[in-house]
């Protein structure tokens, strides 16, 4: 008779296996949730510091083009661009007799950081003059830095208006 009842047993899961399984795949998401956040703060992280040395690279070559006279400066100007936009625009090259333009940027990057989308690139910076202190930056008479605008800490500790 034993084997009577054993043999109608239909294959199946108790609840108890079911509850059990529901309550690891419950564990599993709490733990891989976290390390998708964790990969995406570092993915745009990186696009931040990519983009902060496009952008400062830029600068650097757009004061070398004017101390070497390809770039017109004022009489009273630092030698820096007065926007950021002057980067991807180009600027006319003074030596050049046909005035062709020197360009210092194909695409002006964006913060990563910063998310309204219809905001131009260049306002998602945080910009700072060649006359105002580095630990006060504040915009001015042209572009000598820029910084992110974002009040966040990045994985190493740092505020990330200070990269």
């Amino acid at each position: 008779m034993k084997q009577q009842a054993s043999s109608k047993r239909v294959g199946g899961f108790t609840l108890i296996e079911l509850v059990v399984t529901v309550a690891i795949i419950g564990v599993l998401a709490l733990v891989a949730t976290p390390l998708g956040t964790l990969s995406v703060q570092r993915l745009r992280e990186g696009e931040l510091r990519s983009n902060l040395r496009q952008i400062r690279e830029a600068l650097d070559a757009y004061k070398r083009a004017s101390d070497s006279g390809k770039v017109a400066r004022r009489a009273d100007g630092t030698g820096y661009p007065r926007t950021l936009e002057e980067l991807e625009a180009g600027v006319v090259d003074a030596k050049n007799p046909n005035k062709a333009k020197i360009y210092f940027l194909r695409r002006l990057p964006r913060d990563p950081f910063f998310a309204d989308a219809n905001v131009p690139a260049a306002a998602t910076w945080g910009k700072r003059s060649y006359a105002s202190a580095p630990d006060m930056p504040s915009e001015g008479e042209d572009v000598f830095d820029v910084y992110s605008r974002s009040e966040r800490v990045g994985l190493n500790g740092t505020p990330l208006r200070d990269w």
